[in-house]
């Protein structure tokens, strides 16, 4: 995509941020041809939300389930860069007011604990790298899509909706991700689960479509960065204060404070 016109979309980004206004397609001519142009706009946009958020901490897949995919009518992982001001611990408060829409996803992170080489990338690759894996919710906001006509390359393009991270402690052993059961709850009231398999059959599948998609933009997973893999099931938008928690079994437990 041509410089000029990437850094054009990305200051449009911005300024709708700032101005609290609804998500929409990205224009022509500025808008992403290609879902290349989507990720050119979003380091660009990623540039401009560092003096205020610092540097990259790590990054986000999304879609990595049939449900999140059906959900957007896309079918195809993406991926987003997460920034350090936006990593939150367990308890962590948020408030709805501060976006245009709050989202929760409720999935299983994992801490790269040594560089991963470039390039093509597989699930047991990645598992050499993997020093720990905590239970995290993801703050997405979507500014109110229309998911009728929802435009991945757009979506892409805002830092595939990344807000923030809330992280358990991190467990340095942990059992069989596929088979680990994840359930959610409000207020202490379960409402939803799913099991780490429906992250595109395991978590380190999700982490590996990472260092590959990196890799095809001549970057790399470092030591020491978080990667969230994903949704065990459908994204919650609340719609009140309430206390959201996600349990993994064998893992740990995390949980945000809604207001």
């Amino acid at each position: 995509m041509e410089e000029n016109a990437a850094a054009r979309a990305a200051e449009t980004l911005l300024a709708e941020h700032r101005a609290n206004l609804r998500f929409r397609t990205l224009a022509p001519p500025d808008g992403p041809a290609t879902i290349v142009d989507a990720y050119d706009i979003q380091d660009r946009y990623v540039a401009l939300l560092r003096s205020e958020h610092g540097e990259a901490a790590g990054y986000k897949v999304g879609l990595t389930s049939a449900t999140m995919q059906t959900f957007c009518g896309i079918d195809h992982p993406i991926g987003g860069i997460v920034l350090a001001r936006r990593v939150h611990r367990s308890g962590a408060t948020v408030r709805r007011a501060d976006f245009g829409r709050l989202g929760l996803e409720f999935e299983i992170a994992v801490r790269i604990g040594s560089d991963v080489p470039r390039g093509p990338c597989t699930a047991a690759e990645i598992a050499r790298h993997v020093d720990g894996v905590c239970a995290a919710i993801e703050i997405v906001d979507d500014r109110n899509a229309d998911y009728s006509s929802l435009d991945v390359r757009s979506l892409v393009a805002d830092n595939s909706w990344n807000a923030g991270i809330v992280l358990s402690g991190f467990a340095t052993q942990w059992p069989d991700l596929d088979a680990v059961l994840g359930r959610a709850s409000k207020d202490g009231a379960p409402f939803g689960e799913g099991h780490g398999r429906d992250i595109l059959g395991h978590p380190f599948n999700s982490a590996a479509w990472l260092a590959t998609q990196l890799a095809a933009r001549g970057q790399a997973l470092k030591a020491g960065q978080v990667v969230m893999t994903g949704s065990v099931m459908k994204t919650v938008f609340p719609e009140e204060p309430a206390s959201y928690r996600f349990e993994l079994e064998g893992i740990g437990s995390v949980a945000v404070e809604v207001r």
